[in-house]
């Protein structure tokens, strides 16, 4: 990350000497850089709200009910996973917190679902159909309540920051099915060996 922004800090400067604009340059920094503090302290605030109603739905048990509501349909998702593994459980909170914006609730799962995964694969340190469809549904991630996105949106000024609930849903709820069926498709066009099978 840090080589893109020198990059393009490079870049800028290149540009602005051949187009004969370097005088204006270092105001330009200055005046992007007091934009980016003041969008940032809009969206602070923003952000505090939207994270605290999502900690109070998250405390309700909210999460939770998503989580039945989900398991079944995951079950179908993951038939090679048990049922009472502690994957499951995990893969299910995961995607009710993702299904509720809560990046930050659904990393902990995320990663406690691949570590349960992991222990449980026949060849270890080669990715399971399981892992491969969890990394998959959950880059995906139907977005139930996009808080982050109505955050920076109000920050920016925009007059209704909520209007986009339908065009996330919609587009997440594509993107899901999307990345569930080429999960499937990989499956079986690259079936997993056996488990007594050497890794390829």
């Amino acid at each position: 990350m840090s080589v893109l922004w020198v990059l393009l800090l490079v870049g800028s400067v290149v540009v602005a000497a051949l187009t004969g604009r370097m005088a204006a340059l270092p105001g330009a920094i200055a005046e992007s850089a007091g934009r980016a503090v003041t969008l940032s302290l809009g969206l602070v605030g923003v952000l505090t709200l939207w994270l605290g109603l999502m900690k109070v739905a998250e405390e309700a048990g909210l999460v939770r009910s998503l989580g039945r509501l989900a398991r079944p349909v995951l079950r179908r998702l993951f038939p090679a996973v048990p049922a009472d593994s502690p994957a499951m459980g995990a893969i299910t909170m995961n995607v009710a917190a993702n299904m509720l914006g809560l990046g930050n609730a659904a990393t902990p799962f995320g990663i406690k679902a691949m570590e349960e995964l992991e222990r449980e694969n026949p060849h270890p340190g080669t990715a399971t159909d399981a892992q491969a469809l969890f990394c998959a549904l959950n880059t995906a991630s139907v977005q139930l309540v996009p808080a982050s996105v109505i955050a920076l949106r109000a920050a920016a000024g925009a007059r209704q920051p909520a209007d986009i609930l339908a065009a996330t849903l919609l587009a997440s709820a594509c993107a899901t099915v999307a990345a569930v069926a080429s999960a499937w498709a990989l499956r079986r066009l690259f079936p997993a060996p056996p488990p007594g099978a050497p890794r390829a």
